[in-house]
């Protein structure tokens, strides 16, 4: 790591590679393994069908095609698939591919086939059990029939139903019949139009029945059905309309005998096929199961050759055809191990060539590479949610690493509440392994996941800022002991619980003498306020004035880091007309607004602070130029003098800021301009570079960014005008901003308050054994409540509010987020879907 990329983008560099073509995929293939290099795109103006290598991407695409199609066959088939997380194969050499492809292809043609066997034989499995079924129920039918006495019926029935073997049985008026299957939710349709079809000369007898879908292999529900009917024309009626509804017909004899016969034929041939469907479907799965071992390490090497391929195609071709030539952007840094790399992919190709690595001096704006780690990618995400670092600017994520949950946690302080967060913050830290096989479940829990180092910070700073607050679930913790003693009427020493339950009101007043001891608590504010009546008024007061002075302070910083940002840019003038202004600005007003409040807590005291005057009140007054206000005393000698001073040094600033630079800027135009008449009036050239000549003059951007090209003044001076306007009104809006931490903190510490009283009072002050049994559903209600309410919905609301502090009044003072982030040719981010 370079000196100062901690706290500013990588420098990085523009590299033209030239490899031979036998050598460029294994060289991409170790570029790809080492993640630092970022490819263009030469090749921008050729359609994606034109390039070299298209026909390769076709073919990994088709063997990805195959290996989602075994996939799939495994996971129906529940076969557990080995996977290869700690023995990722590397890219497979061209001359691999065919072995590869050929295996795949094989695999594939093979299990299409026993799938097709294997589905022709459930069909006709399926078919012979239909049949097998409409066999019995039709013996039970006319079986039941015979039973009914020879008078209910006439001679057609009779001969119908075999009560006879006569001549008179093949005469011409016998009835036939059709049987066969059809789905139960079209029977009462296939009946209703029979009936209308035939015009009630048919009779239906139907009974249920279970068979099995041989495409799902789930059971289907059907109806087995006989059609008694007289005449050729109602038959070929009847199978047009069975035909129409998909019902399946099958061959069923009239006689018994003959019946009987089909029946023990059918039984013989179910036994065998159900044996041929048991063997066919042990092949099935012993097939699946030898290529689940192997199936993982394929997807990686195809996906992996795809890649490399597409990073050829990004690649010119010189006219020889025998050179590839690659721009990339690279890390300055890494630069040994990416020409190792490419040493390395030679060698595996097996070429003596070593490829040329050439530095190309461009002005194209280079991306931006903050390096990360699984500690702090989730703050630098942060960061970049609001726009990506411009090229080498000072990357906020190392400030904000402190500075965000610090400031959640002045909104969120309750050492409860932050103990809760911290446990699930730890369980996700220590099970990261195993919980990251979960991740892409559920998108709600990625985001928590991801954010898992966040939330421990954020918890962290929670129970720090808990214990300053004495604040855990609403109660205080009398660790050290109060400093408050009670009035004589009552015991000496300190506070004790007669004098704490004999006061309805408990109103602490610091003035009146041997009430309060002089000794501050140790750490934090004193238990004791807690339960007096005047604690929100305290509170407010202490959380108003903290919140404006970390808010002012966090400004000021932002203001210092942006004065890096011109030193090394090497902008003096943004340095004396821009920064020195703002900070004079600043310090002048809201830098006073801070001293005014650590000088008053520093003079006047707890005994004294009755009689202190408004820093309110002065504040106004100072820029309003009033000092007969004899109802506010001064808080020190010469106090007008100074005010008065630094309101007229603020507002010397603002003219400052605005005027001086767009006039120097149009000066450094006009003097370089008649510096190139005079060099071309003495060379005689007509064709100069004015890059030598020119002045870089700053933009009107809020950074001081520089700006090239055509000058336009009015365009520079209303620029500055924008910026300084943003700027002056923006501290004041910002300051007033930071009084959220004041807010949300009284606001979580009221919420929790009020979920204890009256939730787990009502079960702690209940004596009887109803109340010890009803405790244990009131705390489970409590507990519900906390996690919803204070840690997610409230948790949440000081999240989002501590991320518009950084983004708009933190990172607006120095960082433009104008660049577009580094995007390495990396095996891991594609194999891990981070990138396509």
């Amino acid at each position: 790591m370079t000196s100062g990329s901690l706290f500013r983008s990588e420098e990085m560099c523009l590299a033209q590679i030239f490899l031979q073509v036998e050598t460029a995929y294994s060289c991409i293939a170790e570029l790809g393994e080492l993640g630092l290099v970022q490819f263009r795109d030469l090749n921008e103006n050729v359609n994606a069908f034109q390039r070299k290598y298209v026909n390769e991407v076709r073919r990994c695409e088709t063997m990805e095609r195959i290996i989602n199609f075994l996939e799939r066959e495994i996971q129906g088939d529940q076969i557990f698939m080995a996977d290869c997380e700690q023995n990722v194969p590397q890219a497979p050499l061209p001359r691999e591919i065919i072995d590869i492809e050929s295996a795949l292809e094989k695999l594939e043609n093979e299990l299409v086939e026993v799938n097709q066997n294997q589905q022709t034989l459930k069909t006709n499995f399926v078919e012979l059990n239909e049949l097998k079924h409409l066999l019995k129920k039709t013996q039970e039918f006319f079986e039941k029939e015979v039973s009914v006495p020879e008078d209910m019926f006439n001679e057609d029935t009779t001969a119908l139903l075999e009560l006879r073997s006569t001549p008179a049985a093949v005469a011409a008026g016998k009835l036939g019949f059709v049987a066969g299957v059809i789905n139960r939710e079209r029977m009462v349709t296939f009946e209703r139009l029979l009936w209308r079809a035939c015009r009630g000369n048919v009779y239906i007898k139907q009974s249920d029945l279970d068979a099995e879908d041989p495409v799902s292999n789930q059971g289907a529900k059907k109806n087995a059905f006989i059609i008694f009917f007289q005449g050729e024309q109602l038959k070929n009626k009847i199978l047009k309309i069975c035909d129409g509804f998909h019902a399946s017909v099958y061959p069923c004899p009239e006689n018994a005998n003959e019946r009987r016969e089909m029946l023990s034929g059918l039984n013989t041939r179910i036994e065998d096929l159900n044996l041929v469907l048991n063997q066919t479907d042990s092949h099935r799965k012993r097939m699946l199961q030898d290529v689940a071992g192997s199936l993982s390490k394929w997807s990686i090497k195809v996906q992996k050759m795809k890649a490399v391929y597409h990073t050829l195609n990004m690649c010119n071709i010189d006219v020889t055809q025998q050179c590839l030539i690659a721009e990339t952007w690279c890390p300055v840094s890494n630069m040994d191990q990416i020409k190792k790399a490419l040493s390395q992919g030679t060698e595996r190709a097996g070429s003596p060539v070593a490829p040329i690595v050439t530095i190309v001096n461009t002005k194209m704006s280079p991306p931006t590479f903050n390096r990360t780690n699984k500690f702090t990618v989730g703050f630098q995400n942060i960061v970049d949610a609001y726009g990506v670092g411009t090229y080498r600017e000072m990357n906020p994520t190392p400030y904000t690493i402190i500075t965000f949950p610090f400031l959640f946690a002045v909104m969120f302080g309750d050492c409860g509440h932050g103990f809760v967060m911290l446990g699930f913050a730890l369980w996700m830290v220590i099970n990261e392994k195993s919980l990251m096989k979960n991740k892409g479940s559920n998108e709600i829990w990625d985001t928590f996941f991801g954010g898992r180092y966040i939330i421990l910070s954020m918890s962290i700073f929670s129970i720090y800022t808990g214990f300053i607050y004495n604040d855990c679930f609403s109660k205080a913790l009398n660790i050290f002991g109060s400093s408050w003693h009670v009035k004589p009427m009552f015991l000496n020493g300190t506070w004790n619980f007669y004098a704490v339950e004999n006061n309805a009101l408990l109103q602490l007043d610091p003035a009146v003498p041997g009430v309060f001891s002089g000794n501050p608590y140790p750490f934090g504010i004193d238990p004791i306020w807690n339960i007096a009546s005047n604690k929100l008024t305290f509170l407010n007061s202490y959380k108003m004035k903290m919140s404006v002075i970390l808010g002012i302070i966090q400004m000021v910083f932002g203001v210092i880091v942006g004065l890096c940002n011109h030193v090394y840019f090497r902008r003096p003038l943004n340095i004396i007309l821009q920064f020195i202004p703002e900070m004079i600005f600043i310090c002048c007003l809201f830098g006073y607004l801070v001293f005014m409040i650590i000088y008053k807590w520093c003079q006047y005291n707890v005994l004294t602070s009755q009689g202190a005057p408004s820093i309110l009140i002065h504040f106004i007054n100072m820029f309003l130029f009033n000092y007969s206000d004899t109802t506010n005393a001064p808080l020190y000698i010469h106090q007008q003098q100074v005010q008065s001073f630094l309101v007229i040094f603020a507002l010397i600033a603002v003219p400052w800021m605005l005027l001086i630079k767009p006039f120097i800027l149009r000066h450094n135009h006009i003097k370089s301009q008649q510096m190139l008449q005079r060099r071309q009036a003495t060379s005689g050239t007509e064709e100069i570079e004015v890059d030598d000549l020119h002045t870089n003059h700053s933009s009107s951007s809020n950074h001081g960014d520089d700006h090239e090209g055509e000058f336009d003044f009015g365009d520079i001076f209303v620029h500055q005008c924008i910026h300084t306007i943003e700027y002056c009104l923006g501290c004041i809006s910002n300051t007033a901003s930071y009084l959220r931490l004041w807010a949300l903190s009284l606001a979580h510490a009221q919420l929790s308050e009020v979920l204890w009283t009256m939730v787990m009072d009502a079960g702690l002050n209940t004596s009887s054994w109803g109340g010890l049994i009803g405790v244990f559903i009131i705390f489970a209600a409590f507990a519900v409540l906390t996690i919803a309410i204070l840690l997610i919905m409230e948790g949440l609301s000081a999240f989002l509010h501590a991320l518009r502090l950084h983004w708009v009044e933190f990172q607006n003072k120095f960082y433009s987020g104008t660049g577009y982030k580094f995007s390495p040719f990396s095996f891991e981010s594609i194999l891990s879907g981070e990138t396509e």
